[in-house]
């Protein structure tokens, strides 16, 4: 069976059907609603149904409470119609030069930058270009159809091959294969580009970079294509984790520092120890910027890293800073465990 599907506030229209969830439906049509993990883990995707029912797959309570749910929100990307709907959602443009396709790439380079993180650069096929956005992800298709999803670490001017920052995950199928037996040639395949988590560029409001481990490789993304378009917003950058060396590109965020005259640095560490000799900032890196900045009202933040990290930068930027809700952008990575529990 088919149902009808209107967004508001646009009017836009789309037809989905009732084994599919309403993301899946929207992007087939060629528009796009927010999402980000696509597996009800990240909360990314909700929305409110005005009218209609829908029922939902497998998702994390966090991501939707049964309050809000019973209240009429949705994850629109494994909520299927069980009628003709009405949702509430926000829009991006259409991604008519971002077409998603399916490539074979063979890894061109492995490198750790820190004991538990290997970046992996990916080369393309010579008659293949992927379009996409700085800040987007590839999502990896594994041989038992599992599927791993990890954000390009450059941005797409500097696109001849493909850059991941990798975090070992001991038990991990991809991620053991990354730090064992995958090796330089070897060859995979993958489909993207994924994600609405990408610059608004058509703003000039200054920006709040929210980065917690690995959640740096679309914050750099995003960086490069600042620096590549000349951009002179006003761009702090708050990078946090549990010991200095999870900051594992500090030098090229210290040498932005020193280069930018719009940029700030700011490195948060929540559990240095003795042999560390920290002596920068100290605490969870979302409360750093509260810290710095209690009027966000005129900012845009894009914020990416733990599910943790960015659920409790959204709530209480919100309510603490009065951040408008459409100008938090977000991408949590979210792990086999965070899908599990």
């Amino acid at each position: 069976m088919t149902f009808q599907v209107t967004v508001t506030p646009s009017g836009r229209q789309f037809s989905c059907e009732a084994d599919e969830t309403v993301l899946n439906a929207a992007l087939r049509a060629g528009l796009i609603l927010p999402y980000g993990c696509k597996n009800g883990a990240c909360g990314s995707c909700k929305g409110k149904v005005n009218s209609g029912s829908v029922v939902h797959g497998n998702h994390q309570q966090r991501a939707l409470p049964d309050t809000e749910e019973a209240a009429g929100m949705a994850l629109f990307c494994c909520a299927k119609p069980q009628s003709d709907l009405t949702i509430e959602a926000r829009e991006i443009v259409s991604d008519g030069d971002y077409p998603v396709k399916k490539l074979p790439t063979r890894i061109a380079r492995m490198e750790k930058l820190s004991h538990d993180v290997m970046l992996v650069a990916l080369q393309l096929p010579a008659n293949e270009k992927l379009n996409y956005r700085a800040g987007q992800y590839i999502e990896f298709l594994l041989r038992d159809g599992k599927r791993r999803s990890y954000s390009m670490a450059n941005a797409p001017h500097d696109a001849e091959q493909i850059t991941l920052h990798i975090r070992h995950m001991p038990g991990g199928v991809f991620t053991d294969q990354v730090f064992s037996t995958m090796k330089e040639r070897d060859i995979l395949r993958f489909e993207g580009p994924q994600g609405s988590f990408f610059l608004r560029e058509d703003s000039d409001k200054p920006i709040i970079l929210l980065a917690s481990g690995t959640g740096f490789a679309p914050i750099k993304a995003l960086m490069e294509q600042l620096i590549h378009t000349g951009s002179t917003r006003p761009v702090s950058l708050y990078w946090g984790g549990r010991r200095p060396a999870d900051l594992y590109m500090d030098a090229l965020c210290q040498e932005w520092a020193a280069k930018l005259p719009h940029f700030r640095y700011i490195p948060v560490i929540s559990d240095a120890q003795a042999e560390d000799n920290w002596t920068g900032r100290s605490g969870f890196v979302h409360q750093a910027v509260i810290a710095d900045v209690a009027d966000m009202s005129g900012y845009q933040v894009y914020a990416c890293g733990a599910p943790v990290v960015v659920e409790s930068a959204k709530r209480d930027f919100s309510a603490q800073c009065q951040l408008p809700a459409d100008e938090f952008y977000a991408d949590s990575f979210t792990s086999e465990a965070d899908l599990a529990g």
